[in-house]
């Protein structure tokens, strides 16, 4: 079995004494946060309860915020990449699935992932919510505004991996509304 990053929406954050009422899958990922999850997670940032796990190891971030985020790099990325069908197509099914997804939040569940490296889970995800998020998303603003192209080229040259995740309304963790 893969170990996976889950990508939920939601409209209230999840807290100690309950999930929220309707969450809606959005994409997983296998064997890494892709930098697509780190950017929607990249507006509003926090760390929640985790609603598959024990520990204190989801992150949250505000919905309309991340997508536009992660929809401005696209564009940016997709400038050099005009003729690959391939990755127009996957622009195309994400921003869809989005768009049919959306609400107030995003919850980004990270529990696979942080347990592959030995390291404490609460410690891991403080660093990945409050130090790479944060780094990621300011390089990728700085790519939008045509400051930051060596890291822009080399996002583009490897595209699949950090865009073409699985996003679909049933994912391996999935929750009855």
């Amino acid at each position: 079995m893969a170990n996976r990053s889950y990508l939920y929406s939601a409209d209230s954050m999840p807290n100690e004494a309950e999930i929220p009422q309707r969450i809606r899958c959005i994409s997983e990922h296998n064997w890494d946060i892709p930098l697509a999850h780190k950017l929607m997670v990249g507006r509003g940032t926090t760390i929640v309860p985790s609603m598959i796990w024990n520990p204190p190891i989801g992150i949250a971030a505000d919905y309309a915020e991340g997508a536009i985020l992660l929809r401005g790099l696209l564009r940016a990325v997709g400038k050099g990449l005009e003729e690959e069908a391939e990755f127009t197509e996957c622009v195309a099914r994400t921003t869809a699935h989005l768009e049919k997804q959306q609400a107030k939040y995003f919850l980004l569940e990270t529990g696979e992932i942080v347990s592959m490296t030995g390291d404490d889970p609460a410690a891991s995800v403080r660093r990945l919510a409050y130090e790479d998020i944060p780094d990621t998303v300011a390089k990728a603003e700085a790519a939008i505004a045509g400051q930051n192209d060596d890291w822009l080229a080399s996002v583009r040259a490897d595209w699949q991996q950090h865009f073409a995740s699985f996003y679909s309304e049933a994912l391996y963790y999935s929750f009855p509304n």
